[in-house]
């Protein structure tokens, strides 16, 4: 893997406008399970597939089984960045990386010390009632029973886009807007088997596309420089200068 880091490390150190692209294999060595590998969240077996409990039109008819199932799997508060984590921040506080394109919904790059992080699908730490808008935090529905409810009676949902359900407008723009205008697109951690998120790439006509998966993607084909390795190890070798 020596080459492929000292590649990558010419990249960083030669270009200031870098945009990260990541997904739930960045938070996989943080101990967060993701959804497609063989111990990922599919593979488990519950009364109903995590894809169908996870998507609008079961929070709205069955509430409660969803609220189980998303307490028990969604929500980790033990989790803590890693080295891929801590690594874009520090390219972002070097001035290096202008942004943060994230699938996940942990919060980690924030913990980290991200500051511009572009949350495609919402994220656990954020909830509103249904009715009024009002806000919780994590806590308040880590600590619920049952389905959580508001102080007016309205039921309260996580601010994570569910199955079925659109991503938000301003997150879409300003993350097309980062990626068209990048020098160097670093996708990391994903498969990119979910759409529409996954063809926000198509919008790159920068310099330099690096692609950091374990496991193959759709564009390895195109990228200037491919490393199939953990994305945590590869970040750990990087110097920020």
């Amino acid at each position: 893997m020596g080459k492929e880091i000292e590649k990558l490390q010419q990249i960083i150190d030669t270009h200031d406008n870098i945009v990260f692209f990541g997904g739930a294999g960045v938070s996989t060595e943080s101990g967060i399970p993701d959804f497609r590998s063989q111990d990922g969240l599919y593979h488990q077996k519950y009364d109903y597939p995590p894809e169908t409990i996870l998507s609008h039109t079961f929070f709205m008819r069955k509430t409660e089984e969803f609220y189980k199932f998303y307490r028990d799997k969604m929500l980790c508060d033990t989790a803590q960045p890693n080295a891929a984590h801590r690594k874009l921040a520090e390219l972002e506080q070097a001035g290096k990386l202008k942004a943060v394109i994230t699938q996940n919904i942990d919060n980690l790059h924030q913990m980290a010390g991200s500051r511009r992080v572009l949350e495609l699908h919402g994220s656990v730490y954020r909830n509103y009632c249904t009715r009024c808008g009002k806000s919780y935090d994590f806590a308040y529905i880590k600590q619920s029973q049952g389905v959580p409810r508001c102080t007016c009676g309205g039921v309260i949902k996580p601010d994570v886009v569910l199955y079925e359900e659109g991503l938000d407008n301003d997150t879409l723009r300003a993350s097309v807007d980062a990626i068209s205008r990048a020098q160097v697109l670093i996708i990391g951690g994903t498969s990119l088997a979910v759409y529409p998120a996954a063809s926000l790439i198509d919008y790159f006509q920068g310099d330099d596309l690096v692609v950091i998966n374990k496991s193959p993607t759709p564009r390895d084909r195109y990228a200037n420089l491919l490393i199939q390795e953990p994305i945590g190890q590869v970040f750990s070798q990087i110097a920020v200068r």
